[in-house]
């Protein structure tokens, strides 16, 4: 009788003390709106911006190469893009809290070759760029296919616009407060503004 009442003692206290490491696990995995929006943040911020920053993989002798360009915006953030053969144009954003670039993402996509080179520009939170492709670029030929593209806040979505059979632009002005920004070449303007965005391509 005694070891039976020792051992269901001892029993008890295991349940008493399985419960309370249950109860403490359960909150610490709380997906409730504080534990699951820190937790959601706490990702973003980490592993959002762990990648090394990338590339292109087109040869070019001497450097650097035009088919990288990188622009700094005021509070340390930066903007990267570079060609991929048979891909297209591609970006990164760098995160100075994080000190690390964002996964690569495609612009535009196209199989064509990158000619000339990427230009970007960055104003009040508002970031720009430009980059042309052709069927044969690599041999000298004109562009067939000029991509504007702008992105504003946290850099996740670009807004493009594609003009065919064009030279490409040459120069890119954006305004004050980031709201607008134009391409131009020559008397030929793009103009793409924070309400409207880009013009609907024809």
């Amino acid at each position: 009788m005694q070891r039976a009442g020792i051992r269901a003692l001892a029993l008890g206290a295991v349940a008493v003390l399985g419960l309370a490491a249950g109860c403490g696990q359960s909150t610490g995995q709380s997906r409730g709106v504080g534990g699951g929006a820190a937790q959601e943040m706490s990702r973003a911020s980490t592993g959002g911006h762990s990648y090394p920053l990338e590339k292109s993989d087109i040869p070019w002798s001497g450097s650097p190469s035009p088919f990288n360009a990188q622009v700094k915006l005021a509070d340390g953030r930066r903007v990267a893009m570079h060609y991929m053969k048979g891909k297209g144009l591609l970006v990164q954003d760098y995160s100075p809290k994080a000190r690390g670039w964002s996964k690569s993402a495609l612009v535009y996509k196209t199989r064509t070759d990158a000619c000339q080179g990427i230009t970007l520009k960055a104003k009040d939170g508002t970031v720009a760029a430009f980059g042309d492709f052709g069927v044969y670029c690599a041999d000298g030929e004109p562009p067939t296919e000029s991509v504007a593209a702008v992105a504003t806040g946290p850099l996740t979505k670009w807004a493009t616009h594609l003009t065919k059979n064009f030279d490409g632009w040459e120069k890119i002005a954006v305004a004050a407060g980031g709201k607008k920004a134009t391409f131009s070449r020559g008397t030929d303007t793009l103009t793409w503004t924070k309400t409207a965005g880009f013009p609907a391509t024809s």
